[in-house]
């Protein structure tokens, strides 16, 4: 899926995700341009943040779900103030939690970059594609679901 008008959506120097043994897959499908989720192999429950341990029935077992890359917004938050110095130019943005299609009671946190602070709203259905912010990392972000 393309990227949006404004690319990068926010800054280069952003900090970039921590990867580690548990999100390595979820951060790989990503620079694939998939998205994933663990599910518990035992009792189907999904999980993100990855874990190396369900939070349901506490087995280790899991696989990794692929999913439609479709949601709607959760929850949100308009950002006016830049907490690191290379936001000053970029406020106000947002940051909006997405409750994925195909995975009950998975959210993530992201931006919804289409869609400008005032036109946001709980339950807008969105759809993912990734920003590719350097040659190693792709990050979800989400815009307006597309008929």
């Amino acid at each position: 899926m393309s990227a949006p008008a404004r690319s990068p959506y926010l800054p280069p120097g952003m900090p970039l995700p921590a990867v580690t043994d548990d999100t390595r897959p979820f951060w790989d499908a990503c620079r694939r341009h998939a998205l994933v989720v663990q599910r518990c192999t035992a009792c189907g429950a999904f999980r993100h943040p990855p874990t190396p341990v369900c939070w349901r029935c506490r087995r280790f077992e899991h696989e990794w779900t692929p999913l439609p890359g479709t949601g709607t917004v959760f929850s949100y938050a308009v950002v006016h103030r830049a907490f690191l110095p290379p936001l000053a130019d970029h406020v106000p943005f947002t940051v909006a939690v997405v409750a994925l299609d195909g995975a009950p009671g998975v959210r993530l946190v992201s931006n919804v970059v289409d869609v400008g602070p005032d036109a946001l709203h709980v339950g807008l259905a969105v759809e993912v594609f990734f920003e590719d912010v350097t040659p190693e990392v792709s990050l979800p972000r989400f815009r307006l679901r597309r008929p």
